[in-house]
């Protein structure tokens, strides 16, 4: 029902006495409460006190509902019936906070922000009692439908001849225990370079089935015409991919490769042993990278043997990329195209801290 005359500079004088915080709150409580009582009015068939044929029932009464929104929380009143039940369109069953607000909520949450800190944020907009972290869970637990979609949605539109594979190692509740688990992300590159997140899972780096579950996952999707699978060298990995991939090559992260090297070299001999193996990707072309390979393996095996043996092992890995197009090789030979994904989770699971459960970090 409108606002009488009267009513209304009723209205404007209580907003003269308040801020302008108060105003906008104000203001937007009466038009919520304006459109709640035209469509109680519109669903009964009369406006209250009316007398009209196309009565379907009185009202009863009214109960309190809070609505937290952006301009702050809202006190409503929802018209009760003596017959049948009532609940207005523009609110939601079981949801006290609205749709701009829900969007915030939902937005701060997926950028890393704490639910802590989502509370903080959530009366600062206005909203005096804030949202409770149990709250913030619900509601972004409407993102697993989402989530769900993007991981089961098909890849066979699109051809992606190369693979990156790596994980982010996080904490999460087993039982009793918080251990580290992996994140595991798949990304592709089509033939235009254009790159996209294929799939997600968590488990077991060193498993094999795990890793031929994960990668049969994304051929069962559509995930066609791989070429050449660049990740670190997990156990049962290569096996995996020989399996789900016939005739894909396999090309160790060059990165994930000379921390291994670091590792078994002494602190000092690390940055001259470092940039002695980093001429052998410096090359203009397949010939001169084998040439150079071969030359660093011979000034290693004098001083550094144990790096040398390394090398001659890791040869065909960490060489694969040679057998694809020059323009690519910078962005084929390691996993860093995933860096920018890996420090999004990074981001947002350090917020968290421990997962309750591994299904938990999806």
């Amino acid at each position: 029902m409108a606002l009488d005359q009267s009513a209304l500079l009723e209205l404007l004088g209580e907003l003269k006495l308040t801020d302008v915080t108060d105003r906008i709150r104000v203001a937007t409580e009466t038009l919520y409460q304006e459109l709640i009582d035209a469509e109680a009015a519109a669903f009964i068939g009369a406006a209250p006190f009316e007398r009209t044929p196309a009565r379907t029932t009185q009202r009863n009464g009214t109960r309190p509902r809070t609505l937290t929104t952006t301009a702050g929380d809202l006190e409503l009143r929802i018209p009760k019936l003596r017959a049948g039940s009532f609940f207005p369109s523009l609110l939601e069953r079981r949801r006290r906070v609205d749709q701009a607000l829900f969007a915030v909520v939902m937005e701060a949450y997926v950028h890393g922000v704490s639910t802590r800190k989502v509370d903080d944020l959530v009366k600062a907009l206005g909203a005096d009692t804030g949202i409770s972290k149990s709250e913030v869970s619900r509601i972004c637990a409407n993102l697993d439908e989402d989530v769900a979609a993007f991981r089961d949605r098909p890849l066979a539109d699109t051809t992606y001849p190369y693979v990156f594979l790596d994980a982010t190692y996080c904490k999460a509740r087993v039982g009793r225990r918080v251990v580290s688990q992996a994140v595991v992300v798949a990304i592709g590159v089509a033939a235009d370079g254009r790159r996209e997140v294929l799939g997600f899972e968590v488990g077991d780096t060193e498993s094999q089935p795990f890793w031929t579950t994960f990668l049969r996952s994304l051929k069962a999707r559509g995930l066609d015409g791989v070429k050449l699978v660049i990740s670190d060298a997990h156990t049962g990995l290569i096996a995996a991919i020989d399996t789900v991939f016939q005739g894909s090559a396999w090309q160790r992260c060059r990165v994930h490769f000379m921390r291994n090297v670091l590792s078994n070299v002494p602190k000092a001999a690390g940055p001259m042993v470092a940039s002695i193996v980093r001429t052998i990707f410096a090359q203009p072309d397949t010939e001169h990278v084998f040439a150079q390979f071969h030359e660093v393996v011979r000034m290693l095996t004098r001083s550094h043997p144990k790096i040398a043996s390394m090398l001659e092992d890791a040869q065909n890995d960490i060489l694969a990329f040679c057998g694809f197009p020059q323009q690519h090789w910078r962005q084929i030979w390691s996993t860093n195209p995933l860096e920018r994904v890996n420090k999004e989770i990074k981001r947002r699971t350090d917020v968290v801290g421990t997962f309750p459960n591994p299904a938990a970090l999806l």
